[in-house]
């Protein structure tokens, strides 16, 4: 028999509803814009790690659009065009990602300031969390590890020096994975991360992960003081991710580059690589002002809320609900 109901009862979708209004106060108060940005892009995503859908447009000539996997580059436009501090509250859509804690069709809470830097963007971004779980504590308990320290201190892991060999063990992986995994080196710190760092983390705190190895961060500045690592942060409830955020890149020329990089590393991976975004490079050219920026996952903040361990708890319909 074909299922027609929604997943959750009215209850969770006045909460959200509540939530959201929350965090609409909470941009209101620090004078930030809320700002609407277009589903449909001429472009997919270039980070390897994600994957955008795609859509034959019959208005577009029957050429290929996407889906967005983040309101970013479109956001970054409306900076460089002159606009202030802005938000969005964005559906978005990432292929291949189905779980507990992922949905492909899910929220995100974007928003980019002039003039922060790192750690005032990361603090900023806990006092949101803090306010949409009532849980003003949160902010006076945050930990704050640098990416290269968590993993030397925590798992006895160089992230500069370590061989392949040496983040294979430590991960315990089998010949499966090692054979996924390849020689692709952040596929293999992202691994460590997720199954040895983050459980890791205080259980009932915030922790903000800073200076992420340069290779990890294509739209962020690096640091100064270290080029080998970027200006790039997530924050995490236990080991639940929950934002990730960077001081962003405004050198059009590099940002070329580094799209170039990782357009060879997706096709070297049998991806699906289209265009870039020219638009997005036009705009940094025109002058993006010096901002940070951040993506926080609105469902899992619903999720820590309300102590829920599923994203099917706090949405309305399920992937896949459509074709039951």
């Amino acid at each position: 028999m074909t299922s027609w109901r929604p997943a959750t009862p009215p209850g969770i979708a006045a909460r959200r509803s509540g939530l959201l209004a929350a965090a609409r106060h909470f941009f209101a108060g620090r004078d930030i814009l809320e700002v609407d940005v277009p589903a449909l892009t001429p472009a997919p995503v270039s980070d390897p790690n994600v994957e955008s859908m795609q859509v034959r447009a019959g208005i577009a000539g029957g050429r290929t659009l996407y889906l967005s996997t983040s309101p970013e580059y479109p956001m970054k436009r409306l900076l460089a065009a002159g606009y202030p501090d802005i938000y969005s509250i964005a559906r978005v859509f990432r292929d291949g990602e189905a779980g507990r804690c992922h949905e492909p069709e899910f929220t995100l809470i974007e928003w980019y300031r002039r003039g922060f830097t790192l750690e005032a963007m990361a603090r900023e971004t806990c006092a949101l969390i803090a306010t949409l779980t009532d849980r003003p504590e949160l902010t006076e308990t945050i930990s704050t590890l640098r990416y290269a320290d968590a993993f030397a201190d925590r798992l006895g892991i160089d992230v500069a020096a370590a061989s392949i060999d040496e983040l294979r063990r430590a991960a315990g992986a089998d010949r499966s994975l090692t054979l996924a995994l390849g020689d692709d080196r952040d596929a293999w710190l992202d691994l460590l991360l997720s199954l040895r760092l983050s459980p890791g983390f205080a259980a009932d705190g915030l922790t903000i992960l800073t200076h992420y190895p340069a290779s990890q961060a294509a739209l962020a500045r690096l640091d100064p003081a270290n080029p080998a690592t970027a200006l790039r942060f997530e924050i995490f409830f236990g080991r639940l991710e929950l934002a990730n955020g960077y001081v962003e890149l405004s050198d059009a020329n590099l940002q070329r580059e580094r799209f170039a990089t990782e357009a060879a590393a997706r096709q070297a991976s049998g991806r699906h690589c289209g265009p870039t975004d020219e638009k997005l490079l036009a705009a940094l050219g025109a002058g993006l002002p010096d901002c940070a920026g951040v993506a926080l996952g609105f469902e899992r903040v619903h999720m820590l809320a309300d102590g829920h361990d599923s994203i099917r708890d706090v949405i309305t319909f399920g992937f896949g609900e459509n074709d039951e």
